[in-house]
């Protein structure tokens, strides 16, 4: 167990504002304006690992290489994982730098390609459920069902692709990012929620075609290095019972049993949306965690030193 550590979820959908901000350099600048409020956590004495969503960005990935497949081989949608793994952890890894000097720390960041062990029989390769890509209309959607894609509506902002979405069991990677909290590194890991491997008879790893959710691998991963608090960023500063709705309400804080409930009633938080969070700190939560708090990027600080997100916690 690592005293005084954070364990933060941020989306793949923070890097890209707009369809028109979805180029490499608009998503650096996102970056870019994200990163300092990540920054001055270490001053204040917090262990941070971060990990990212990648949907957009591996739909992305996957439409280059359909484009290219007359003339390079294609991608497999674990590759493709890896990938985006990659350059997202260099974007962030390059701008946590420049962060951390500007404000005269000379601590390090450092990405790790994450493997996170799934199981081969896991539902969910039946029943393809996790969003990625760009938005399409129903028109397009339609043809792209017509041609063999899974599609499904994402929280009622457009149509996606689908793909399987198993469990995370085991973050492959686990002792090595907790050697390197340890040395007082800002460790990117479980970027995208991991990439999804599954182990054969002899014990030897192998990739598999899936997207696990990162805010239940970033929980997993909270969990097994006893961190004392999990964040899941989204794009409001707290949750709201009734979102959307006439009588909405923000909520400061719940109790599992609470947040358990409100899920369960189904009207509260939606699905592709605010509803995995919620599922993924209760997750967490029942699996000893101290204190989990949903909230945006900005107020990051402040909701650690609770002024700030909703907080999530066992009774």
């Amino acid at each position: 167990m690592l005293d005084h550590t954070v364990v933060i979820a941020i989306g793949g959908n923070a890097l890209i504002k707009d369809t028109e901000h979805s180029d490499l350099a608009s998503q650096y600048a996102a970056l870019a304006q994200i990163t300092p409020h990540i920054a001055t956590l270490g001053s204040a004495g917090w262990r941070v690992a971060i990990g990212h969503g990648n949907g957009p960005q591996v739909g992305f990935a996957l439409r280059r290489s359909e484009i290219a497949a007359t003339e390079v081989p294609p991608e497999p949608l674990d590759v493709s994982g890896a990938d985006t793994q990659g350059w997202i952890g260099y974007f962030l890894q390059q701008n946590i730098h420049n962060s951390l000097r500007a404000i005269g720390s000379q601590s390090s960041a450092v990405t790790v390609i994450t493997q996170v062990e799934v199981d081969p029989v896991d539902p969910a390769f039946q029943n393809p459920s996790k969003p990625i890509g760009a938005f399409m209309d129903k028109e397009e959607a339609m043809r792209r069902r017509a041609e063999g894609w899974s599609v499904m509506e994402d929280a009622n902002r457009g149509w996606r692709r689908a793909v399987p979405s198993p469990v995370p069991l085991r973050i492959v990677e686990e002792s090595a990012i907790a050697t390197l909290l340890a040395a007082g590194a800002v460790v990117i890991t479980v970027g995208g929620g991991g990439i999804p491997v599954v182990r054969d008879a002899p014990g030897a790893l192998h990739g598999v075609a899936a997207v696990i959710d990162k805010d239940r691998s970033c929980a997993l991963l909270a969990n097994r290095l006893g961190a004392e608090a999990l964040v899941i960023c989204t794009g409001v500063e707290r949750i709201a019972l009734d979102f959307g709705k006439p009588n909405q309400m923000w909520v400061d804080h719940l109790t599992l049993s609470q947040a358990k409930q409100y899920l369960a009633e189904g009207r509260h938080f939606a699905q592709g949306s605010m509803a995995p969070k919620v599922e993924a700190v209760i997750r967490y939560l029942e699996q000893g965690g101290a204190r989990a708090i949903i909230t945006d990027i900005p107020h990051i600080e402040r909701a650690l030193s609770g002024e700030a997100g909703t907080h999530i916690t066992r009774p």
